[in-house]
């Protein structure tokens, strides 16, 4: 009898998140709403099978992706616009750490922004190999795709600003979302490669609504992947963030180079 109610219960688990990355992609990447409300319902309803733990925490995530199927996901710049996301993509992390924190009253989800320890050479090395590799990648990209269509043209000096900041702050929320909840949560439960490669899923669908199309969704799911794996190498929020802001950084001269080669001709495409 045991051994069936943990058969039942594994089984349960892994329907359940498997419905929730598929309602990630229809949801919120293609923009399949009755189909991707369907598949986060099943996500729900398969949980309420397994453990009660695992139901309880894996909510949190439903109810973030909820959150985000409901938002206007887009790289408008405008003032209204960056506010009224900035707040959707807030609650979407802050809701989950309240529950878990206040009403849960655990630590299934908290941000582990310092390991304690100063950064290994190789790990400033690999933030100079993100540099590069950025560098070179992603304004080809851009271009060879047409996918900096996707975001507007900054023209004036505080367009350029909003850019960077909203660039920058959808990084540091990249990293909070998919790696610290999404990730923190799901490597309780199952073999953290399985557990990383559907934080990778909800982190691709995301971005490829935000504008990453063409071969993007596959440079987005690499990317995703390696910054789950550095997580669990160095438990350091900090450190992984860096490594997106310094990737972010040379999106945002990429962009203005893509939209207006002649204020940026640092780039060799």
């Amino acid at each position: 009898m045991e051994s069936a109610t943990t058969l039942t219960t594994n089984i349960s688990r892994y329907v359940s998140v498997i419905f929730m990355a598929m309602s990630a992609i229809t949801l919120i990447a293609l923009q399949l709403h009755p189909t991707g409300w369907i598949l986060l319902s099943l996500a729900g309803a398969s949980a309420l099978f397994a453990d009660r733990k695992f139901m309880r925490e894996i909510a949190l995530i439903i109810i973030s992706l909820a959150i985000l199927g409901l938002t206007p996901i887009n790289t408008h710049i405008d003032i209204e616009h960056m506010l009224y996301m900035g707040t959707a993509l807030g609650l979407a992390v802050f809701v989950p750490y309240g529950i878990s924190r206040f009403v849960y009253r655990d630590h299934a989800v908290r941000f582990k922004f310092w390991n304690g320890r100063y950064w290994y050479k190789a790990e400033i090395g690999y933030v100079l190999f993100a540099f590069v590799v950025a560098f070179f990648l992603l304004p080809y990209y851009l271009k060879s795709t047409g996918s900096y269509l996707n975001w507007p043209s900054a023209t004036d000096f505080w367009s350029i600003v909003r850019l960077f900041i909203g660039t920058n702050a959808l990084g540091i929320w990249d990293e909070l979302f998919f790696v610290s909840t999404v990730l923190g949560i799901l490597r309780r439960y199952f073999p953290f490669s399985f557990a990383n490669f559907l934080q990778a899923i909800l982190f691709t669908s995301f971005l490829y609504e935000l504008g990453f199309t063409g071969w993007g969704p596959i440079m987005i799911f690499c990317f995703a992947l390696l910054q789950g794996f550095i997580f669990k190498k160095t438990e350091s929020l900090f450190y992984i963030i860096s490594i997106h802001l310094t990737v972010d950084f040379i999106l945002f001269l990429a962009l203005i180079a893509a939209h207006h080669p002649e204020l940026m001709p640092i780039f060799v495409t």
